[in-house]
């Protein structure tokens, strides 16, 4: 199995690209004997810390600059992307956590707290607007 290859990544004929990703996942944590390392407190520090690596590269970066990323710096950034994604999937899967539907979920609430009539152009919190 090759896992990161953008070939591997398109969705196969009737399956979640998500599922898929978690499955992979989820095969190559068993196949190296670490699911006894990816406990749920384990799982979120790792997510924490890489988190932390994928903002070493946005370190006293301009905005703009952050906005311009390329070569080097952007390949760097994408492996951290991946790593925190990859990360938040192992934790949502230990715990049985729909990851999509409880981002859906999310969206709705978010919603109504920031009402699009107050929010809109602003940064505030919602128990500002």
């Amino acid at each position: 199995m090759t896992i990161g290859r953008m070939e591997n990544a398109k969705p196969q004929s009737g399956v979640d690209p998500i599922e898929r990703l978690r499955r992979d996942l989820h095969r190559f944590t068993a196949d190296r004997n670490w699911e006894q390392f990816h406990t749920p407190k384990n799982l979120a520090i790792a997510l924490s810390v890489e988190a932390g690596e994928l903002l070493e590269h946005f370190q006293w970066l301009t905005a703009d600059q952050s906005e311009k990323l390329s070569g080097n710096r952007l390949m760097h950034v994408r492996q951290e992307l991946a790593d925190v994604f990859l990360y938040l999937l192992s934790l949502s899967d230990r715990l049985r956590v729909d990851l999509v539907a409880a981002a859906f979920e999310k969206i709705e609430l978010n919603a109504k707290k920031y009402p699009v009539e107050l929010a809109k152009g602003t940064a505030k919190k919602y128990t500002e607007l």
